[in-house]
């Protein structure tokens, strides 16, 4: 058996969009898989073009990702739409162009990703998209083999550590072509670069809302469900939830908060039949965006809009922390009708 595709006929493709003369931005909202994933990229086209620059639409905040880019020696910048002009070609890694509005207006010619595509794909020249992966470092890694590409140190140690936080480890979303792609990486990474970004997971100033996750963890569906109120960023609600998978028992959790202006819920666990994907789908419905995996995925909705959803309801009166558990669980409860309705469809088909 090989131990990668062979690709050859889609390196073709890609190749055939490169030109010596062009400039090349890679846009990623920035966690250690898309991290990784654009430094292949960029390793993997940047003796055809004039230059690639990688970068960012959001703040890099969690202490191992900092510590990635340190050590590593990665070099993002952080996107202004102002730059634009002066890139010929745009790619997107380890994200398609609706999961976020900073990437809306971007013409791109590349998108390269492991998350299910939305109900209207974008358009762009080149699409590798493999939702049956567990990482896109797992792609990028099968892209950099098939082009003859060994990769640096640097590179295989970004690599294997994309792999390793967006399959947890192997614990989740993750195939015998993940294992083999962080096998094949060993004998090129720096395994004491990589355990010091490993160990560089929590601030001490995160201590706190896990406190308030214990304090306020409570059922929700089939799932648990806690609140952290006004939250410095995202993050912290990630890392609280990531903790919460390691918790016996746990069918899935949702961790909620407010970050800014925005409200935000991640989701980790879907165990049996729960897709916890679509329930973030479903979540803010209307009024925010949401998606993901069966076993990790995010929704996100304004205050405004939040508030705007109740009537006679002012930001400052609401029960953020109530609407968010009262959304969820109804999205919860529309999940399992539809599973069950799923069922019974394809009952009389098997029985036939």
């Amino acid at each position: 058996m090989a131990y990668f595709r062979k690709l050859t006929s889609r390196l073709a493709e890609l190749q055939a969009l490169l030109n010596r003369d062009d400039n090349w931005m890679v846009l990623i909202s920035a966690d250690p898989d898309a991290i990784a994933g654009a430094f292949a990229f960029q390793r993997l086209i940047s003796k055809r073009v004039h230059s690639v620059t990688i970068a960012r639409i959001n703040e890099v905040t969690r202490p191992d990702n900092l510590a990635m880019l340190r050590y590593l020696r990665i070099p993002v910048v952080k996107w202004v739409p102002s730059l634009a002009p002066g890139f010929q070609r745009f790619a997107i890694i380890d994200s398609q162009p609706h999961h976020s509005p900073a990437f809306d207006d971007v013409d791109f010619s590349v998108i390269i990703d492991h998350h299910p595509r939305p109900a209207t794909p974008a358009a762009a020249p080149f699409q590798e998209i493999r939702p049956d992966m567990g990482a896109t470092s797992t792609l990028m890694t099968e892209f950099l083999y098939n082009a003859g590409l060994r990769p640096g140190r640097r590179l295989a140690t970004a690599l294997q550590y994309g792999i390793r936080t967006d399959t947890n480890t192997f614990g989740r979303n993750s195939t015998e072509v993940d294992i083999r792609a962080y096998h094949y990486l060993t004998r090129f990474a720096d395994t004491s670069l990589l355990t010091r970004i490993m160990r560089s997971e929590y601030l001490p100033e995160w201590l706190p809302y896990f406190s308030r996750a214990f304090a306020k963890l409570r059922p929700c569906a089939t799932g648990s469900y806690t609140w952290l109120g006004m939250a410095e960023n995202a993050d912290v609600l990630v890392v609280v939830a990531d903790f919460f998978l390691r918790v016996h028992g746990l069918r899935w959790v949702v961790v909620c908060g407010r970050c800014r202006d925005t409200l935000v819920a991640v989701f980790r666990g879907g165990m049996g039949s729960t897709d916890v994907g679509h329930i973030a789908s479903l979540t803010f419905e209307g009024m925010g965006s949401g998606g993901g995996h069966r076993a990790l995925a995010r929704a996100e909705c304004a205050v405004k809009d939040a508030a705007a959803s109740i009537s006679g309801e002012s930001e400052e009166r609401m029960n953020f922390d109530a609407f968010c558990f009262r959304r969820i669980k109804w999205a919860a409860s529309r999940h399992r009708k539809a599973r069950t309705a799923e069922t019974a469809a394809s009952a009389p088909q098997q029985n036939a």
